[in-house]
């Protein structure tokens, strides 16, 4: 997926399989050539030249399962397919049902070029029957990997758009788009998977999200790059809906690659995230425990269970008091750690990740369930660390860490295939997913 951003944990997941699996990315980067350069393009001649077209017409497609494999959500297989340059167009569509821990369905249409190669627009959707999220005793990064809550969720709905003014080769871009979702609790469960509370009538919560931002991409291919220096600035907005608060969230993520060889990359980014909260939401936590359909003191828990209600609810009041910042832990940044393991107000993280690439080659293959050009296999070596809090002086005072090896095949579509093994003070984690780390959520 190109920079979807989604607006919360689920529909990180239902648009991130589905727009992630970067088959909406396909219209990039097939032809080995380069286009001349524009007078305009020219004065960027001190950065690295493209090293293949940014766009083509190529016809692609592909189905095939896909296993996933989420910390803190779990696992199951999904049914993938895609097509891509339909009619020998840029546009794109691609759709994903999935089924194990996490029952749904995503499907989108992408590069829609509504001046070619300038405006580009891309649309997701997402459903979800049946998920669990682990909900940590409190926020921030001093928390034991034991002491969290499942939070089971229903009747979920994720969509969105994003629209794309591109210039220079993709060099400079534009966006704005908006998220949209709505999701109902269905129960509290203890780590093991025991009901403590059921919600009774709990109400749909939705949340809204739009968004702008600007990329400056300064590097030798948008999808794959190896050398140079990107920046992504943006803004999200997220008005107030039900009991939430009003606040933005300001992003900067600024990655660097440097070449190692003649094909190798050693990798550097950072990124920083603050919540801005203009008005406060919801901070009663009677008000929180009717909306949710949940009863903190009802007499037939035990003191332990009230707490893990209680727990919950003083999670919702943080995020309603101080905004949530982008989250550490999963599938992109602390990948030891669970999906959204640490969250707060604000959030610090440095990466960095070496790509050997143990191949460098353009060899198309047409399989019947797959059309597309294999470029490069690769092992990845990398270490991260990060800190968030709700309070700015707060961050830093406590760091985690991920380090690990990650093998990865790249093709000339765009679609890059990630199997990551990490390990960090919650111990070891694996994950199967599509599309770089750093580039995702």
């Amino acid at each position: 997926m190109k920079n979807f951003k989604p607006a919360g944990t689920l529909i990180h997941f239902c648009l991130g399989m589905g727009c992630c699996l970067a088959l909406s990315s396909a219209a990039q980067a097939v032809e080995e050539t380069v286009s001349p350069a524009s007078s305009a393009e020219q004065a960027f001649s001190s950065f690295p030249e493209r090293r293949k077209a940014q766009f083509q017409t190529s016809f692609g497609y592909a189905l095939f399962p896909y296993p996933y494999n989420i910390p803190g959500i779990g696992g199951g297989i999904g049914i993938v397919g895609g097509a891509m340059n339909i009619n020998n167009t840029y546009t794109d569509a691609y759709g994903i049902a999935f089924s194990g821990d996490v029952e749904g369905m995503a499907a989108g249409v992408a590069d829609i070029h509504l001046i070619p190669r300038t405006l580009v627009l891309d649309l997701g959707f997402g459903g979800v029957s049946k998920a669990t999220f682990q909900s940590y005793a409190a926020r921030g990064m001093d928390t034991d990997k034991n002491d969290y809550r499942l939070i089971e969720i229903g009747n979920s709905e994720n969509y969105g758009g994003r629209l794309t003014a591109t210039f220079l080769d993709r060099r400079i871009e534009l966006y704005g788009g908006w998220y949209e979702s709505a999701s109902k609790l269905r129960s509290i469960r203890d780590k093991d998977g025991n009901i403590i509370l059921q919600a009774q009538d709990a109400a749909r919560v939705r949340r809204i999200s739009t968004f702008v931002g600007t990329r400056f991409d300064m590097t030798d291919d948008y999808g794959d790059p190896r050398r140079g220096v990107r920046l992504d600035i943006s803004r999200y907005a997220n008005p107030p809906t039900d009991s939430g608060p009003d606040f933005a969230v300001m992003d900067y993520n600024l990655t660097g690659y440097l070449p190692i060889g003649s094909r190798n990359t050693w990798v550097f980014n950072l990124l920083r995230s603050d919540a801005l909260v203009s008005r406060q939401g919801v901070t009663d936590s009677a008000i929180i425990q009717q909306q949710q359909g949940i009863n903190c003191a009802d007499p037939a828990l035990t003191p332990q269970q009230q707490q893990y209600c209680l727990d919950v609810v003083n999670n919702i009041i943080a995020g309603n008091t101080y905004g949530t910042a982008t989250s550490l832990g999963g599938l992109s940044r602390l990948r030891s750690y669970s999906q959204s393991r640490f969250s707060g107000a604000h959030t610090q993280f440095y990466g960095t990740e070496f790509r050997w690439n143990l191949t460098d080659e353009s060899t198309p293959f047409d399989i019947f369930v797959m059309k597309d050009i294999r470029t490069s296999l690769q092992v990845a070596f990398f270490y991260e660390v990060g800190s968030t809090a709700d309070l700015q002086q707060d961050v830093g005072k406590t760091w985690r860490e991920s380090y690990g090896l990650g093998l990865r095949m790249v093709t000339a579509s765009g679609v890059v295939f990630r199997a990551d093994v990490a390990n960090g003070r919650d111990g070891i984690a694996t994950e199967i997913f599509i599309g770089y780390p750093w580039e995702i959520f």
